[in-house]
C-alpha cells in the first residue's frame, strides 16, 4: 500500500462522513449506521497501514545497520 491506498481510505472517510450526516439530516438511522461504520473502517484501514509503513521503515533501517 502507498500514497493511492492512503488516498482512497481518506476519500472512503470522507464519504461516510457525509453518508452518516445524510443519515442524521433525514432521520435514517440505517444510512447513519452505514456511514459511521464505513467512516470507521476507513480510519482502521489508515491506522494498519501507518503502522505497517512504521514496521517496514524499521525493517530497512536495520538493514541498513548491518
Amino acid at each position: 500500500m502507498g500514497l493511492d491506498d492512503k488516498a482512497s481510505n481518506k476519500t472512503e472517510e470522507a464519504t461516510g462522513s457525509v453518508k452518516e450526516g445524510f443519515g442524521k439530516l433525514t432521520g435514517d438511522r440505517e444510512t447513519e449506521a452505514e456511514g459511521k461504520g464505513q467512516k470507521n473502517q476507513a480510519k482502521v484501514k489508515d491506522v494498519a497501514q501507518d503502522a505497517k509503513d512504521s514496521i517496514k521503515g524499521f525493517a530497512e533501517g536495520l538493514k541498513k545497520n548491518d
